[in-house]
């Protein structure tokens, strides 16, 4: 009787020992897998970095400039006045691809304007030849760009010109017009810059 006791003890002693290793074995296998599964996924910072962004152009005035980030990179959306509009067809011949051919804006964009609404232009603030910041230059014909230049974005770093519709002149170093992000309209008022739709907000 008592080697029967003494056998069901040993074997219930086995038992214990064998789930409990195994229970441990599985917890420290979480607890190991666990950081490498979060570092195959992406963090809450890159995450947002490539969200949409929701952008209030309700109180943007005529010949107004807002600077927008997305994606770590700097996007303006220009509220163009009649007369801005006017001047675009007047640029054509001085223009390198004047009719948008190249693929630097959705389809949706690929007009004169280079824009869904004539009066909004949403393009990304880099120059297309090295990656500087163009200026935001509304005067026309000033001394230093020339009598062709009837307002746009003027690049410092190494004389780059773009028109008001952030298409690039002839015969400078930048080789391709502004990059028209992925956009879309939630309302008259309400911009959605980096996605094409709604369903994204």
């Amino acid at each position: 009787m008592t080697d029967s006791s003494d056998n069901r003890k040993m074997s219930g002693r086995r038992r214990f020992l064998l789930v409990t290793t195994s229970v441990a074995g599985a917890v420290a296998g979480v607890g190991i897998a666990t950081p490498f599964v979060r570092s195959m996924m992406p963090s809450e910072r890159a995450k947002a970095a490539g969200a949409p962004v929701e952008v209030d152009i309700g109180k943007l005035e005529p010949g107004m400039l807002l600077t927008v980030e997305w994606r770590g990179r700097v996007v303006w959306v220009l509220k163009r006045t009649p007369e801005m509009l006017q001047n675009l067809e007047k640029l054509n011949a001085q223009l390198a691809d004047p009719d948008s051919k190249r693929e630097q804006q959705p389809d949706y964009a690929q007009n004169p304007v280079r824009s869904i609404k004539p009066e909004v232009l949403v393009v990304e603030g880099v120059c297309t030849h090295l990656g500087c910041s163009p200026v935001y230059r509304k005067d026309i014909a000033p001394a230093d760009l020339g009598a062709d230049w009837l307002g746009g974005f003027f690049c410092p770093c190494h004389g780059s010109k773009f028109d008001l519709a952030g298409r690039v002149y002839k015969a400078v170093p930048a080789p391709t017009n502004l990059v028209v992000p992925p956009h879309t309209y939630l309302s008259d008022s309400r911009l959605l810059i980096g996605s094409e739709s709604k369903e994204s907000a």
